[in-house]
């Protein structure tokens, strides 16, 4: 997923972190939310 992008005087490598802050430390992504959320994140990074 590491992705390294060049140009003529530059090189960068945009990488993320989320983090989900839930009260109580319920699980939230669980089932087919995790699923649907983790295809649909990679959707859009590509």
């Amino acid at each position: 997923m590491s992705n390294i992008n060049f140009g003529r005087g530059y090189v960068y490598s945009i990488q993320y972190h989320i983090v989900w802050c839930v009260k109580y430390r319920r699980k939230v992504l669980i089932d087919d939310i995790e699923k649907t959320l983790k295809e649909l994140l990679i959707e859009i990074s590509n």
